[in-house]
């Protein structure tokens, strides 16, 4: 019987260093993005795609993820008796009813593929998505449910890739390719961060996976890398020799939210398009760039 993907795990246990001091007691995937929290874009795009099962791998003071996604009676109860219905129905829906929750903690801090090897027990022998919330996916259609579609197809694991310059490779897992079709590559190597003039392509893995219940065997066997840390390129790179693996060219755009730049992208992003607050932020945006004309042309 042909299993379908249903299963999401989402690693959330990282410190969060380079938005400090903003993460120092609140998780980098607690940040706003316009009214919601990064995660809760990761979790609706998981949910878009099927999946019914979300495995958060936490860690110290993530308390705050699970309380958001837990039902709040307090806050429920308020807006119930001030008559606020449509603020109610929002914080109802942050997770549908035939959705789980489950949540396993990472006592050390030893790396991607640490986190993803916690989630064996839960994931079982299934196929499974992986979704790195700092990399916040726009696109019409969820780019997890474009995956698992590709993944319904080929029934093998799919690595969501998008070409990154070539001085960025070092931030990123980069694979070495052949095209089969306009969005679908056969993976022959991937390289974890490696220096550009080493690099085998500009296509990177950008924090979105489809992958078989093989991949935990690798994991349970890659030997850990520097600092320590058990890294899921590894795991696929063994992974490759022995199942076939894709590269997906996702059709959306990607916000890099571990950056500042790319978090401060995304909120303008979205909140140009938020039905609240669009038209003044545009506004705001248009102001500014008269000012900045107005200022130059002083000047010169």
């Amino acid at each position: 019987m042909i299993k379908k993907v249903t299963k999401a795990v989402f690693p959330v246990a990282g410190l969060g260093t380079r938005f400090l001091p903003a993460t120092k007691a609140n998780p980098k995937e607690m940040l706003p993005i316009v009214d919601k929290p990064l995660i809760q874009y990761a979790v609706e795009e998981a949910i878009a795609a099927g999946i019914t099962d979300l495995i958060f791998i936490t860690g110290r003071n993530k308390r705050s993820i699970s309380d958001h996604f837990d039902m709040a009676y307090e806050l429920e109860s308020e807006l119930e008796r001030a008559g606020k219905t449509a603020l109610l129905k929002v914080v109802q829906s942050i997770v549908p009813s035939h959705v789980n929750c489950i949540y396993i903690r990472q006592t050390q801090a030893l790396g991607l593929g640490h986190a993803v090897r916690l989630a064996k027990p839960v994931v079982n022998n299934e196929p499974f998505a992986v979704l790195l919330a700092d990399d916040l996916l726009d696109g019409k259609v969820s780019i997890v449910k474009q995956m698992v579609d590709a993944y319904d197809y080929y029934r093998c694991s799919l690595l969501g890739v998008e070409n990154v310059p070539s001085d960025q490779t070092k931030s990123y897992g980069i694979v070495a390719t052949t095209p089969l079709n306009e969005r679908i590559e056969q993976v022959s190597a991937i390289v974890e961060k490696p220096d550009p003039k080493d690099a085998p392509s500009t296509l990177a893995v950008v924090g979105r996976y489809i992958l078989t219940p093989r991949i935990f065997h690798h994991l349970d066997n890659v030997q850990a890398g520097k600092g320590g840390e058990i890294q899921l390129t590894d795991a696929i790179s063994a992974l490759l020799t022995e199942e076939q693996v894709l590269a997906y060219r996702y059709e959306g755009t990607r916000y890099d939210c571990g950056s500042k730049f790319g978090y401060l992208e995304a909120n303008i992003k979205l909140g140009l398009r938020h039905p609240e607050v669009g038209a003044e932020l545009r506004a705001l945006i248009e102001s500014l760039q008269l000012e900045h004309v107005a200022t130059k042309s002083k000047s010169a």
